[in-house]
């Protein structure tokens, strides 16, 4: 009520000032939900699997600080006048310990297990894409392109509804590369090379970015991948450079 009287009482200017500060923060909070960048909306299933976790440990986190505030009122709440208080150690033990301990260790043996799921896949036949990190660019090299390897920069053409294998490295300082709507981090680091596995469910473009700070034109490197049919693939392989190429 006091709150009313008071914003009743504030200038026009402050309380325009006020909504446009409310509605920019609800469209910076809505604005990850989608978009051609969000997590949330996987186009693959190795992204989902991530997107998944995420909402399992998100939704066990509410739990468990829903328990934590309910034990923490009822042992403020209830003083009873007479008779025993309610033993401490089953508060600590119980709901401070085991309660948390058994729902994180079930998150962490779930999660393992759908990163085990993720890992690259033993087996010949997996389309091949390597990608070389530079300041502030991607060096991509399709080695199963016909008749030898394509390059390309800041873009990845791969088949649709099949999985690829990215093995990524960088030249100067440690780099990030991820597609959010297809599948997880992976750092591109000098002098080692990191495999990721992802895969697009249906033909489509979708972008990527460098998720590892790297300079002051991190913000702008950028990289694009093209999922293409069977039949289209070969075709805009074939439209990529032979010998390396730089922007």
């Amino acid at each position: 009520m006091g709150s009313s009287r008071l914003r009743r009482g504030w200038p026009a200017g402050q309380q325009v000032a006020c909504r446009a500060a409310a509605a920019a923060c609800a469209c910076v909070l809505l604005a990850g939900c989608q978009g051609r960048l969000s997590t949330l909306d996987p186009a693959g299933p190795d992204a989902r699997a991530v997107a998944l976790v995420w909402d399992i440990m998100a939704w066990s986190s509410l739990a468990i600080l829903a328990v934590m505030v309910m034990l923490a009122t009822l042992a403020c709440l209830r003083r009873p006048s007479g008779g025993e208080q309610p033993p401490a150690r089953l508060f600590l033990i119980g709901g401070g310990l085991a309660f948390p301990g058994v729902v994180l260790a079930a998150l962490l043996a779930y999660g393992l297990k759908e990163g085990d799921l993720r890992a690259p896949l033993a087996r010949p036949g997996v389309y091949r894409v390597e990608v070389i990190a530079h300041q502030w660019w991607w060096e991509v090299k399709h080695l199963d392109a016909p008749d030898g390897a394509r390059y390309a920069v800041n873009q990845i053409h791969v088949p649709a509804g099949a999985p690829v294998h990215v093995s990524v490295t960088a030249v100067d300082v440690i780099h990030g590369f991820w597609i959010p709507r297809l599948g997880g981090k992976i750092d591109a680091i000098p002098g080692r090379v990191n495999t990721i596995r992802i895969q697009a469910d249906r033909p489509g473009v979708y972008d990527g970015v460098c998720a590892e700070f790297c300079g002051v034109q991190h913000a702008s490197m950028f990289l694009q991948l093209s999922a293409h049919d069977e039949a289209d693939l070969p075709s805009a392989l074939q439209a990529l450079s032979t010998t390396r190429v730089t922007p």
